[in-house]
């Protein structure tokens, strides 16, 4: 086994990025604390074709050294914008057609993995902040929540480790099949 060289890796260029078709997800960061946290989510969101991210209220927003150390270029790819509230961003969101849910431990939340969507569903997913996760006033306003199943002592996730996971679930349930390698 080789490790690829950068040239094999068939990436895409800044415009080829643009112009690709995006997977119709909007992350909606709602009042996160850490630039490496907000970084790590633009990356997360270019390496699966997210359309956009929604920054709100004191979610650090680029240009910002910090937030480019984790982001990798990445807030120049992603389309981004900032909204003071989470309210303002709903209602856009939901003009446009898109279903909202929040990423929390809630009752009646839905596991990740018994979600699903179709490949055109257009879904905003809200990850709230670190500490106070997303706010009781934003969940009233969502079509519902997931859940990321946790087996542990601990029953939360880093933002930036959360949104990895969802993302990739709601990107992988639309990836074309490939046959599978064994080994």
């Amino acid at each position: 086994m080789r490790k690829l060289e950068m040239d094999e890796l068939n990436r895409k260029s800044i415009d080829e990025f643009k112009q690709a078709e995006k997977n119709k997800i909007i992350v909606v960061l709602e009042n996160i604390r850490s630039m490496q946290n907000v970084g790590s989510v633009f990356r997360t969101a270019d390496a699966f074709l997210i359309e956009a991210i929604y920054l709100i209220g004191y979610t650090p927003q680029p240009p910002h050294r910090d937030i480019h150390k984790t982001a990798l270029g990445a807030t120049e790819t992603v389309q981004w914008n900032y909204f003071s509230t989470t309210d303002e961003a709903i209602q856009l969101l939901k003009a446009d057609g898109y279903q909202v849910y929040g990423i929390e431990q809630v009752e009646k939340s839905i596991s990740l993995e018994q979600f699903s969507r179709k490949a055109d569903d257009k879904l905003a997913l809200i990850f709230g902040n670190e500490a106070m996760g997303v706010e009781q006033s934003t969940l009233a306003q969502c079509d519902g929540c997931i859940e990321i199943p946790q087996l542990g002592m601990k029953h939360s996730l880093n933002i930036s480790v959360a949104a990895g996971v969802v993302l990739w679930e709601m990107v992988r349930m639309h990836v074309t099949s490939s046959p599978k390698v064994e080994f």
